[in-house]
């Protein structure tokens, strides 16, 4: 069972997805600056219903150029799951955005260590 998450809106809940996140990819994570050219950004709004469960993704915009990594995001949120239940929300629509650097290791904007 996934823990359980305070937020009261949104924007709250995105820092403890994005930790949710990094906890499950660890090895997946781009440690340090980023470099300024990035292979693929993206911006993604995902659903989250009060037991933790991915009910919705959404592109807000994604890296048409790399739909290998629109597919490998998406595949990475599904199995997050379950995610911090949203229970002071029921329910909640939160939206981040992923850095993708051409290695195949990633920052999530909330959490990211910058750019060089």
């Amino acid at each position: 069972m996934a823990n359980i998450s305070g937020a009261t809106n949104p924007r709250d809940y995105r820092r403890d997805a994005a930790s949710h996140l990094y906890r499950q990819n660890g090895h997946r994570i781009f440690k340090g600056k980023l470099p300024p050219l990035l292979y693929a950004i993206g911006v993604l709004q995902v659903e989250v219903d009060g037991r933790g469960r991915v009910t919705a993704i959404n592109w807000m915009r994604a890296p048409s150029h790399a739909p290998e990594v629109v597919a490998e995001i998406e595949r990475t949120v599904r199995l997050a799951a379950p995610f911090p239940a949203p229970a002071r929300m029921g329910r909640v629509t939160y939206t981040d955005t992923w850095l993708w650097h051409s290695s195949g290791l990633f920052q999530l904007d909330t959490l990211t260590e910058g750019q060089l």
